[in-house]
């Protein structure tokens, strides 16, 4: 049985399809059916990034105007090299771009440049500085409020007043801080937080060494949770662990279901990941850049507004996450398509899939 939210989410996407499809057929507006939209992420580190963003959303623009062309470039967690990349879009000639902005602050001169030559920005997934038109991500302070309600729920008895270390994500990105405020409005007052590092880059090798530092302050035997921000911060966390003996390794949070986190869910080294489904994200964002092409507003698509430090009242799209722990792998994940059973169970983890529930024969059933 899926679960309202989950509901909620498909309800989502098949709005933006919608609403996005009506006008397919118009040549009117500033860019009529021939533009060319910029798409600029930010790393190569999260597996999400080239895996799903990239291909959904080139494939969202060419369903909703077949003959716009995407450019593309990755800024491999480098905010000047990601400037570089947007100013030479902008002096090729982009009509719109969308941008998830290695440094907010640092990009903002490049979105104030676009905004002067009449090129709309499309945020994505991180909230841009700078006069941008259109904002979509998840809703940040969900995403902490469902890793620290999961870490509670993992503890136990141990929720009360027992201690926790938190990993956070890279204070560049202001999704960090809003991911922080989500999970410490769950788990003050009732948990002891031992230490607290940001992560710079999101890197696992630097949770990792943050971890080992709070191994060496507290103890193995005395961290109760970890909440990590994101998957690759927990991968660090889980393998600084266990190069220290922690037995048993205490629940540790996730984000982005990377398929190696989902691996390490079915092992039983990590609790739990957030999944925010990216199909509905990159629809919301190739609907907003198709509009903005074309000359039309966001209104139909962004049902809502949100301000940045410059810029007041910009429409947008707040998503809803969704928890995942072994017990809803396959509801959340393997039926919508996200992976199969056998990309998530390779031979060594066969024995552990049929515990959870994931066999091909219980997925041919549903």
């Amino acid at each position: 049985m899926r679960t309202r939210t989950w509901n909620a989410v498909a309800a989502v996407v098949a709005g933006l399809m919608a609403v996005s499809l009506a006008g397919c057929g118009s040549n009117s507006g500033a860019g009529g059916d021939s533009f060319t939209v910029g798409l600029l992420l930010p790393s190569r580190a999260l597996p999400r990034w080239e895996q799903s963003d990239k291909p959904l959303i080139e494939k969202r623009l060419k369903e909703l105007c077949a003959h716009c062309a995407m450019a593309y470039a990755n800024a491999e967690n480098d905010a000047t090299r990601q400037r570089q990349q947007m100013n030479s879009m902008i002096t090729k000639g982009v009509e719109v771009v969308i941008l998830d902005a290695v440094d907010p602050k640092a990009l903002r001169s490049s979105v104030q440049t676009a905004h002067r030559a009449g090129i709309p920005v499309v945020a994505y997934d991180r909230l841009a500085e700078g006069s941008i038109s259109g904002f979509v991500t998840f809703d940040g302070a969900q995403v902490g409020r469902l890793q620290g309600e999961a870490l509670l729920k993992a503890m136990g008895e141990r929720a009360d007043g027992g201690q926790v270390v938190m990993m956070n994500g890279d204070p560049t990105s202001p999704n960090a801080a809003w991911y922080t405020r989500g999970a410490l409005s769950v788990i003050e007052g009732k948990v002891k937080i031992g230490k607290s590092y940001d992560t710079l880059g999101w890197r696992a090798e630097n949770a990792h060494d943050h971890m080992t530092a709070a191994i060496a302050a507290l103890g193995p035997d005395r961290i109760d949770g970890v909440l990590a921000a994101n998957d690759a911060i927990a991968a660090g966390v889980i393998a600084a662990l266990k190069s220290a003996r922690a037995r048993p390794l205490p629940p540790v949070t996730g984000q982005d279901a990377d398929l190696e986190a989902v691996r390490r869910i079915v092992r039983g080294e990590q609790y739990m990941t957030v999944y925010k489904p990216f199909k509905a994200e990159a629809a919301a964002a190739a609907a907003m850049a198709v509009a903005l092409g074309r000359g039309e507003t966001l209104g139909d698509i962004a049902p809502t507004t949100i301000d940045n430090a410059t810029t007041e009242g910009v429409p947008a799209v707040l998503l809803t996450p969704i928890a995942v722990t072994v017990g809803n792998i396959r509801q959340t994940l393997v039926e919508e398509g996200v992976y199969t059973i056998d990309q998530i169970c390779t031979p060594k983890l066969r024995p552990a899939c049929d515990r959870a529930g994931l066999t091909q024969t219980a997925a041919l059933t549903q």
